[in-house]
């Protein structure tokens, strides 16, 4: 049996950690220690904790919902070569991704609050003001006070690539909006081997719109390294998250619609899938010249 922690939503508002399996869900609620306390103490513990901690039953009420509690959520950026290519592509500043992919300083940005990430089954987001969308499929590691890294998830990254292609200084418009972030279904420990297997699936009524799959090991960093990297200068009291780039991107002419269903699956983790909706950004001044893309 593989240990697998979950937060889940019960009746009356509450939120309790339950521990499952990855391919199956949670199975028992843990009682009495919730994922701050965790995070905050030694990295060492937190899977010891967790197992030995008191169980009872799980109501068949129970939802599954983001695995995090006050931790922000921050992102990694051109950590693969096809991000770098892709993002190269996009925009009219293409030098200075080659240079960020090949420095030893990686490339960090603030993704989202942890209220504000959504969970499985819920709603992810394209802007209305963007012509062209992503996901963005990522391993996302789960850090300790230490910034130590306990644990992994699958999650999704959403990009609105014809801003961030118009000028890389709109990158938090097109990467920092309500919707803009998924992780789930569940946390795992760090395995030994790092060639996981990531999956990108998205559906368009009912039929398959884009399916790829790339190893977790064309990572060009180690995860030891981005996480120390967040870690210099910041300071997170009951941890955080970290979204360690993306090896799959759909092609040129692909965009993101209301009503797709996008699946990512990391090997190990399981399955994190979120219909797309699209969020009202209000209508662009007249005389404002279309961002690049598919739609643009």
């Amino acid at each position: 049996m593989t240990d697998a922690a979950y937060r889940v939503a019960l009746p009356g508002g509450r939120f309790q950690l339950a521990i499952g399996e990855p391919d199956r869900g949670p199975a028992e609620l843990i009682e009495g220690l919730s994922l701050d306390e965790l995070l905050a103490g030694p990295a060492g513990q937190f899977w010891a904790r967790l197992t030995a901690a008191p169980r009872r039953e799980l109501p068949a009420s129970a939802r599954v919902v983001a695995p995090l509690e006050s931790q922000d959520v921050w992102a990694a950026g051109v950590t693969y070569a096809p991000s770098r290519d892709a993002r190269q592509a996009e925009s009219a500043h293409a030098a200075i991704y080659q240079a960020v992919y090949g420095a030893v300083r990686p490339e960090l940005f603030y993704k989202s609050r942890g209220p504000q990430v959504r969970g499985p089954g819920e709603p992810v987001a394209i802007r209305s003001d963007s012509t062209w969308d992503v996901p963005e499929p990522e391993i996302a590691l789960v850090l300790s006070s230490a910034c130590e890294v306990v644990a992994l998830t699958a999650g999704n990254d959403m990009s609105s690539r014809s801003i961030e292609g118009a000028n890389p200084l709109y990158l938090p418009q097109a990467k920092v909006y309500d919707g803009s972030c998924a992780l789930g279904p569940c946390l795992v420990r760090v395995p030994e081997r790092r060639d996981l297997q990531i999956q990108l699936v998205i559906e368009r009524g009912g039929a398959v719109a884009f399916h790829g799959t790339a190893p977790s090991s064309w990572l060009l960093r180690t995860f030891e390294s981005l996480a120390s990297w967040l870690g210099r200068g910041l300071t997170f009291p009951a941890g955080a998250v970290l979204l360690t780039g993306t090896p799959l991107i759909p092609p040129a002419e692909f965009t993101l619609a209301g009503g797709d269903l996008v699946r990512i699956t990391v090997e190990g983790v399981g399955t994190l899938a979120n219909p797309v909706q699209v969020l009202d950004c209000g209508s662009p001044p007249a005389d404002e010249a279309p961002a690049p893309g598919p739609r643009g």
